[in-house]
């Protein structure tokens, strides 16, 4: 195994692990880490890139954005809170060292983060089963 393969697999799992953390834990975001672990495993493994597409954590959390059909809009807004959340504590402690350029940066980026969830990413609408 080529060491491109080995660093693709390593980040692959880190990905996986904190996508899995960020599942369950309220302000770690999940989707970043299982894009990363989606790439990652794409690059080294066929094996593995099955593996994770069909795993819950990527049908539940990913496969929709993937395949272009977007996302629910459940799934955009816990992104943006949990992201404008982290971003809010780092605006906090830099504008508390009166480090306004930074501050001002971060406000940009949370600003095209919101705006690039709100109409750049497509709205999913899970299509309900109609009962027979």
């Amino acid at each position: 195994m080529s060491g491109k393969k080995i660093l693709y697999l390593s980040l692959g799992i880190l990905g996986l692990g904190l996508g899995a953390l960020g599942a369950v834990l309220p302000l770690l975001p999940a989707f970043p880490f299982l894009m990363l672990a989606a790439f990652c495993f794409g690059r080294s493994s066929e094996k593995l890139d099955r593996w994770f597409k069909s795993t819950k954590l990527y049908q539940n959390n990913l496969e929709t954005y993937v395949k272009g059909q977007g996302m629910t809009w459940k799934t955009k807004i816990r992104v943006m809170v949990i992201v404008t959340l982290l971003m809010v504590f780092g605006f906090l402690i830099m504008f508390q060292k009166a480090l306004y350029i930074p501050c001002a940066i971060l406000g940009a980026v949370w600003l095209f983060h919101i705006l690039y969830f709100c109409f750049g990413v497509k709205n999913y609408v899970i299509k309900e089963e109609s009962a027979k």
